[in-house]
């Protein structure tokens, strides 16, 4: 989803910068240890969302992080796959944050507030970066990770369908048109990022506001 100022923990979408000579020594306490540990996964969030599943390395997330080396085998000892994990839960949970802010508004509203945060993203992003949790879907065979970014998509729908129906559509109404509005602009997205433009992105982004008035109110 999102970008700038308070929407950047979105997707995990910041542009990955190294942190260069700025790392941190290890045995700096539990505290710092715990800092490390999340810095590599929502480095790895923003890694995913920009460059995919396959470049997402671990020396690459040293690189934009400026963890220590050690910090791989030390909160990753089960491998590139457990960091993945983590990484895709984080992102999840950062869109759930952010979506639980549309509570109160209609229907049509949620959806274009929902639609905005991913506009943001591709507009201050240049179409650089993309979905976390749809980069790891479309790029690896692991049926752990698989099942993961599955539950992560479920749980976005889940708050969606909560949001709409509260905003006046009816429950199945809801639970459809969040499937829907998931999947629709996932596309969009990968479909801008291909183009380099915004255009693709709007044509879905009308449609699903305009459908989302239309649904009877209950």
């Amino acid at each position: 989803m999102s970008y700038a100022g308070h929407h950047t923990r979105t997707w995990g979408v910041l542009p990955v910068r190294s942190h260069g000579g700025n790392r941190c020594s290890e045995g700096e306490g539990s505290n710092m240890a715990s800092d490390t540990k999340q810095r590599m996964i929502e480095g790895a969030v923003r890694l995913l969302a920009a460059r995919g599943l396959h470049k997402t390395s671990f020396t690459e997330v040293l690189q934009a992080t400026g963890a220590p080396r050690g910090s791989i085998y030390h909160h990753f000892p089960e491998g590139k796959d457990q960091l993945i994990s983590l990484a895709v839960g984080q992102a999840g949970a950062n869109a759930i944050d952010l979506m639980k802010t549309f509570e109160g508004q209609k229907a049509a509203e949620v959806a274009d507030r929902f639609l905005s945060l991913w506009r943001n993203l591709l507009i201050m992003d240049d179409f650089r970066s993309g979905c976390s949790v749809l980069a790891v879907t479309v790029g690896t065979d692991s049926p752990e990770l698989l099942g993961h970014a599955s539950e992560v998509f479920s749980s976005w729908r889940a708050i969606l369908t909560e949001l709409l129906s509260a905003g006046g559509l009816h429950p199945s109404d809801a639970a459809g048109f969040a499937a829907l509005l998931i999947a629709s602009t996932e596309g969009a997205v990968a479909v801008s990022r291909a183009a380099r433009s915004i255009e693709p992105f709007e044509f879905v982004a009308d449609e699903l506001v305009r459908r989302a008035a239309l649904y009877p109110r209950v």
